[in-house]
């Protein structure tokens, strides 16, 4: 790290010259490819995967997304009036000539007289694609959506539902600016300089650009999510801020120390930035655990948010070297440079006065209280979490006076909520036998509570798959929906189907959003487990110790536990939902308490090490153990509320708009993030340590000598371990 910090500032020309080479070339490239995100998944050995694989299988053309086109007039008047009936059939005839429309069903044909409501105010026609929603532009989504809601006659409402419209829809809120903005002035308020605030943010922002550039490339190779971006600035921007702070900290205290501007950039580097180094490695190692799931549609997001990170970590390590370099002493305030001129080096550390000082001076004397009242706190924001619900939010979430939205509205208005998530019972159906096990099959579904409305077996032409059409009455993210997939899976359909052979699967867009939210909550303890075990064996291995490590891995799932608690009580139990732009209640989405876990526990990682590093290196120093949490707790404190201020400004500023799912990241991450940065690391971890003594440093003689040499602290510093703390 010495050597790479002494590099960086002899050769700092270069080093910002290749940095914006790189920053430029990536951006260049993306660019002129372009880039190709896709929210397609796959989830083998799923009944509603294998219900898609029998469409597909018996017609290419059945097995694509299905449209809605939703038509409503006002009160008193008839959708079914001959001007309107000729208005909607002009607009609909033109549509079948859109590419990739493969059929359409008129609500005034015989087969689609079931799609007029009995008001005869509403109706709509399907619109059969031959490919899947996410093979569909987000300009050809818009192109439809637009041809489709151009009927002639103006008194007829026309709005769009589907995969198709909701991606036309799809209106990216960046937050980066609003983040950038904060983050700013909190570093000023911090660093009291021009120069120390500009150095971590330029650090931040052109390493995510460089990481953007190169996610955008990849997505033409992998598939990731078409929110990659966003969340990449959601982490990279906070982590990239937070990192390079933490440096220019420790290069602060060595100036005022009256060390040279070189010295003091190499002992920084040397020292927080092995923090930064080992942290990083962390945050990664986090985010690839969610390979662990198995799960394609996470591979992509995984691999993004990691590049994001390792990018913004090798730029606090580099750049920011070369650029603190340039600016010399600047990095301090002016009335720190004068009072250095004139008092000279300040002997006195961050440790020594100041509120943190005090707060770890009282943590000191009295650690069992603090730690008490916080556990409590933790306590009441968990207990929401235990009635967490995953699945899927569905259109009725989308902003008002979108398309989507208002084809939901009218729907649920003119045929009830169940329409808007309509489910597919699927067979393959051999001779007679079978054929009337797939009727008793619909006919015993149509006698289930919760369902509105079967339709007759429909058999695709030229093959022996057959489809019926059910429909709830509930919404599809509503949770009656959930259990009557799982009641028709488990009872109806076994019973109606026993003894002929006949498999019937469960499928539709709701029943796949259920068998994601199943998979995911299958697999979560794998990946948690996974996630835990390689952390704790990495801070074993650098701090030597058996119980920092089980420490640090109880307090992380603590507060990831309460920042799961504040999630379902906004978005599922809608407590204070109107702060957050929350208009409807729902299920938190499958995939977030993944995300979260991942990104949650690698960000307390960052400031778990940061502290522990500190409080390591006290310890090496006095070998006495609550002089050395004390010390640690004093001289981090400043940092580590700084850095997770920035960190919430950052994830707050994406619950101001965009998609839920991104609300959602936002407030989740914010949430986390205070309740281990103020709570969990400033009061918890530290009255834990204080009541354990010397037994926090415990480790085996034996594993120790055949363990190599991995720490966060320069070599020169552990040489005084042996003479300092003793056996």
């Amino acid at each position: 790290m010495k050597r790479l910090a002494l590099w960086c500032i002899d050769h700092r020309w270069t080093v910002v010259l290749v940095w914006l080479a790189v920053l430029i070339g990536s951006i260049s490239a993306s660019n002129a490819v372009g880039s190709n995100f896709s929210d397609s998944f796959t989830l083998p050995n799923t009944p509603s995967t294998s219900a898609y694989n029998l469409i597909k299988s018996a017609d290419q053309k059945q097995s694509g997304d299905l449209e809605r086109v939703v038509y409503a007039v006002p009160a008193g008047q008839s959708i079914t009036a001959p001007g309107n009936v000729e208005a909607i059939t002009k607009s609909l005839t033109k549509l079948e000539s859109f590419p990739g429309v493969s059929g359409i069903t008129s609500p005034f044909t015989p087969t689609g007289a079931q799609q007029i409501s009995k008001t005869a105010r509403v109706a709509y026609a399907t619109v059969q694609f031959s490919e899947p929603s996410f093979k569909v532009s987000s300009a050809e989504a818009k192109r439809f959506v637009r041809e489709a809601t151009s009927v002639a006659d103006k008194n007829v409402t026309v709005a769009v539902g589907g995969q198709i419209a909701e991606s036309s829809i799809q209106v990216k809120f960046d937050g980066t600016l609003i983040g950038v903005l904060l983050s700013g002035v909190v570093l000023f308020l911090v660093f009291g300089s021009i120069f120390a605030m500009v150095l971590p943010l330029l650090s931040a922002i052109l390493s995510l650009g460089t990481a953007v550039g190169i996610i955008a490339l990849l997505s033409n190779v992998l598939q990731m999510p078409s929110f990659s971006d966003q969340l990449v600035l959601l982490i990279g921007l906070g982590v990239g801020i937070d990192y390079a702070l933490f440096i220019v900290t420790r290069h602060r205290q060595g100036l005022r120390a009256g060390m040279s501007v070189k010295d003091s950039i190499t002992k920084a580097v040397d020292t927080s930035g092995r923090a930064v180094l080992f942290a990083g490695i962390i945050v990664c190692v986090a985010l690839l655990g969610m390979f662990a799931l198995g799960v394609s549609f996470l591979y992509g997001l995984a691999i993004a948010s990691s590049i994001g990170v390792l990018f913004t970590m090798i730029a606090a390590l580099t750049l920011l070297p070369a650029m603190l370099s340039f600016i010399g002493p600047k990095a301090m305030g002016r009335r720190q440079r004068k009072a250095l001129a004139q008092t000279g080096p300040a002997l006195a550390t961050d440790s020594s006065t100041g509120f943190w000082a005090r707060w770890a001076d009282f943590m000191r004397r009295r650690p069992l209280v603090p730690a008490v009242i916080a556990l409590l706190v933790i306590a009441i924001l968990i207990a929401p979490f235990l009635s967490m619900r995953l699945g899927s939010s569905d259109q009725g979430n989308d902003p008002n006076g979108s398309t989507t939205r208002v084809a939901y509205d009218l729907l649920a208005q003119g045929f009830g909520p169940g329409f808007n998530g309509p489910l597919q019972l699927v067979a393959k159906v051999h001779g007679a036998e079978q054929e009337a096990a797939m009727a008793k099959v619909a006919k015993d579904v149509a006698m289930q509570p919760g369902v509105v409305f079967v339709a007759p077996p429909v058999k695709l032409p030229h093959s022996l798959v057959e489809i019926v059409q059910v429909f709830p009455s509930t919404s599809p993210q509503a949770a009656e929906t959930t259990a009557l997939i799982n009641h028709l899976r488990s009872t109806t359909i076994p019973a109606a189907t026993a003894g002929t052979g006949l498999t019937v699967y469960v499928g539709g867009f709701t029943a796949i959003f259920v068998d994601f939210a199943h998979v995911l909550g299958a697999k979560l303890p794998l990946f948690v487990g996974l996630v835990v075990l390689v952390s704790f064996l990495l801070l074993g291995w650098v701090f030597r110790s058996i119980v920092i490590p089980v420490t640090a891995a109880v307090m992380n799932l603590i507060s990831i536990g309460a920042a799961y608690g504040i999630l379902t009580a906004v978005f599922q139990h809608g407590v204070l939902g109107s702060l957050f732009g929350v208009t409807r209640t729902g299920p938190i989405e499958s995939f977030i308490p993944v995300m979260m876990f991942a990104i949650l526990f690698g960000l307390s990682m960052d400031y778990e090490i940061f502290l522990l590093t500190r409080i390591h290196e006290e310890w090496l120093h006095t070998g006495d153990n609550k002089l050395a949490v004390r010390n640690g707790l004093a001289a981090t404190g400043k940092t580590i509320t700084a850095a997770a201020l920035i960190m919430v400004l950052v994830f707050a500023s994406f619950i101001l708009g965009g998609q839920i799912v991104i609300k959602e990241f936002g407030l989740g991450l914010a949430a986390g993030v205070i309740v281990d940065a103020i709570i969990i690391r400033m009061a918890v971890v530290p009255s834990v340590m204080q009541l354990l003594g010397r037994s926090n440093w415990w480790f085996p003689k034996w594993l120790d000598r055949i363990l190599p040499d991995l720490s966060v602290e320069p070599p020169e510093e552990r040489e005084h371990a042996d003479e300092s703390v003793g056996s």
